[in-house]
């Protein structure tokens, strides 16, 4: 029997949020990746993957095909997983499964929502099968699954950093180069479309262009970047030192309020995209912080991490906050047949944080049971020498902890970075439960 019913009908289920909201969540950044194929755009803070892939769902036609394109995606590496750990296909299983992640997990409202952040969750489970059951795979499989793996880790610069920690987790604990090198195929491909595409956009082959920006944002937050200006300026001559006694200021306002220091010329003249003239500088001053202050860095870095981990709420992408002038900007441009339908929307009528808000008391509460429940499972497969359900586990912790460090040490800490792939800790420890009966391998198809 095809396995289609139950992926679609998973889709479905978590695609509920946008149903109940009456269209596609969206969030500020939103109109950044419809920009990508609806103004053939590239943005200065955002990967050109992500906008691609929304394109091959919507094709200029409606963001219900790529909010459909998305869902099914997800539900379909879902079905992989629970295949491959149960060694079986289990449908009724499986859709109860589902049925649990989506009213009691912040999945469904990521899975909804047009942003690459559930693409987070998405990487570390793609680089699980194909490093620890591509046994269990089909050869066409096992093509999609490094395709959408490359998607997911290309999407958002954080997701490097979370697939690496996979990568590594496969290595260690599977102790063979072959499942790891094509664990880590997936990460490779989203390497080299990164830096071709900042080769052709910025005439240089890196990863970010200006990903220096938004660490020096965090680094004059903390204190170590602050401290090296108040150092060495005047004399070093950078556009900051005119503005040092500025200095620290809150992140999210250094890189965006328009009276920020990268925005402003010290006679208060505005600079149009300050944030991508100071990438130059902001390299040089990350750089010198490194060398001067590596300890204070770290334990910043770390700090913000530990606080990161802690923020796993939904909520916080859910209101309207700039919509009008943002996401609705570019559905008005590409998509003008479905404006009225956005206006309507419970998310644009600032309702729909008010319909998640009663989840997020029995959401905290499956979070506190997996962990126990997680620990369990790993103290199990270990014992048992199960490396497949070990292996879910650790990638799950693992990639649960590089994300909270990475997007915290790169950023304000927010609920909806660590919202974003916090699912995968449930999910993985139900999955990762001792087979009541003992299967030899999955059934591919």
């Amino acid at each position: 029997m095809t396995a289609a019913p139950v992926v679609l009908a998973a889709a479905a289920l978590l695609a509920l949020p946008a149903l109940i909201n009456g269209y596609p969540l969206v969030f500020i950044d939103t109109v950044s990746y419809l920009e990508q194929t609806v103004l053939w755009a590239v943005s200065w803070d955002k990967t050109y993957v992500y906008g691609p892939f929304l394109l091959l769902g919507h094709w200029r036609v409606s963001l219900w095909g790529a909010l459909a394109l998305q869902c099914a995606a997800i539900a379909w590496l879902l079905w992989l997983t629970a295949r491959a750990v149960w060694g079986e296909a289990r449908r009724g299983a499986f859709m109860a499964l589902v049925l649990g992640m989506v009213a009691l997990t912040s999945l469904p409202w990521f899975a909804a929502t047009l942003m690459p952040d559930v693409l987070s969750g998405v990487a570390v489970l793609c680089l699980f099968l194909l490093g620890f059951a591509p046994d269990r795979l089909s050869r066409t499989e096992t093509v999609l699954v490094v395709a959408l793996g490359a998607v997911a880790v290309g999407a958002h610069l954080s997701h490097l950093v979370v697939a690496g920690s996979v990568v590594a987790i496969v290595l260690l604990v599977g102790r063979r180069l072959r499942p790891a090198l094509l664990a880590a195929l997936p990460v490779a491909l989203a390497v080299a479309a990164l830096l071709a595409v900042n080769l052709v956009v910025n005439g240089r082959a890196v990863l970010s262009a200006n990903g220096a920006t938004f660490l020096l944002a965090r680094l004059q937050d903390d204190g170590p970047a602050t401290r090296l200006l108040r150092e060495r300026c005047p004399q070093a001559g950078w556009h900051l030192c005119a503005h040092v006694q500025r200095l620290p200021m809150d992140s999210d306002e250094f890189l965006w309020d328009p009276d920020s220091p990268l925005h402003r010329e010290a006679d208060g003249t505005p600079i149009f995209m300050g944030s991508v003239r100071i990438a130059p500088e902001a390299r040089e001053i990350v750089a010198a912080t490194l060398v001067a202050y590596p300890l204070d860095v770290a334990a910043a870095m770390l700090r913000n991490g530990l606080r990161q981990l802690t923020l796993t709420e939904i909520g916080d992408t859910l209101g309207n906050r700039h919509l009008d002038l943002s996401a609705r900007r570019m559905i008005a441009a590409g998509f003008p047949q479905e404006l009225a339908q956005f206006d309507g929307a419970l998310q644009m009528r600032g309702l729909l944080a008010n319909v998640a808000a009663p989840l997020r008391l029995p959401q905290a509460a499956v979070l506190l049971l997996s962990v126990p429940l997680a620990l369990f499972a790993w103290w199990r497969a270990a014992r048992s020498g199960d490396r497949l359900r070990l292996g879910l586990v650790l990638a799950a912790l693992v990639g649960l902890a590089a994300n909270a460090l990475v997007t915290g040490a790169l950023s304000k800490p927010h609920h909806r970075y660590e919202a974003r792939i916090i699912w995968l800790l449930p999910f993985a420890a139900v999955l990762a439960l001792p087979n009541r009966r003992p299967v030899e391998a999955a059934h591919a198809g």
